[in-house]
């Protein structure tokens, strides 16, 4: 049975620090490299991934990259499966308020990941510049039998207070988040350095749904994903943090065919 996998992009960020380049358009349609838009990147990424079906979640000020994905992203393809579809704000909550996080973001979605029917769902954001093999991580989330798989990267110990860091056991296990904590643990093995959180997750379609749910119903969350504390439901999960040097790396997408449109 061949995996069914859903991407989801959130790209709906304001985008304050880029200010003045984000003040007529959202952060991931900032122009990049000429001809590109940031939001190209992680598109290139599932695309030459592999994954073809993707959702666009945007928000604020989206005009510009609602037009920029109608003229360079559409497939023109007659499968059902293989679309890039953006999707507004709907404000489907009883106080029609907008995205409260990245897990409130997907909450108010959630009847897409439903309609889809997928075994795994890919949650990336949408304004990093970088290249990535996502089958590999999703390969990885597989043979792990893990719930829930967050991709990382390592940087100086030094730096960890400009990041969200992930404690993990030797063994690639998620233990806890440090958000922007100058002294988050170290990497096992590694004492120069810490795992940095790319804000990337893959995760079994039934546990995210149970997780969405759990989290919609807590008063006291942050409804981000980054920022959450570990419930005994996510204790009991199978967590891993992905790092693989060759999937992940700083670069502009080639100008062939594997490249952003």
């Amino acid at each position: 049975m061949r995996l069914r996998v859903l991407g989801i992009v959130l790209a709906g960020g304001k985008g304050t620090r880029l200010y003045p380049l984000t003040k007529e358009r959202a952060k991931p349609a900032v122009p990049f490299g000429g001809k590109y838009r940031i939001i190209d990147f992680v598109l290139s990424n599932f695309i030459n991934s592999g994954v073809n079906s993707i959702y666009v979640l945007t928000q604020f000020r989206s005009q510009s990259l609602l037009q920029h994905l109608s003229e360079g992203w559409q497939f023109g393809s007659l499968l059902r499966q293989q679309f890039i579809i953006p999707v507004p704000a709907q404000m489907r909550t009883p106080d029609e308020s907008w995205y409260q996080g990245t897990a409130d973001a997907i909450f108010q979605n959630v009847n897409l990941i439903e309609q889809s029917d997928p075994h795994v769902v890919a949650i990336f954001g949408a304004d990093h510049i970088y290249r990535m093999n996502v089958a590999s991580m999703i390969e990885y989330h597989e043979h792990q039998r893990a719930h829930v798989t967050v991709a990382a990267i390592p940087v100086e110990k030094r730096l960890a207070g400009e990041f969200g860091v992930i404690e993990a056991a030797p063994d690639g296990r998620i233990l806890a988040f440090h958000e922007k904590d100058p002294t988050a643990p170290i990497i096992p093995g590694d004492p120069e350095r810490v795992y940095a959180s790319m804000g990337n997750y893959v995760f079994s379609k039934g546990v995210l749904l149970e997780e969405l749910d759990e989290d919609a119903r807590n008063p006291a969350s942050s409804h981000d994903f980054g920022r959450r504390g570990r419930s005994d439901r996510q204790r009991r999960r199978q967590e891993q943090a992905r790092h693989r040097p060759a999937c992940c790396r700083s670069r502009r997408p080639r100008s062939s065919r594997r490249s952003a449109r």
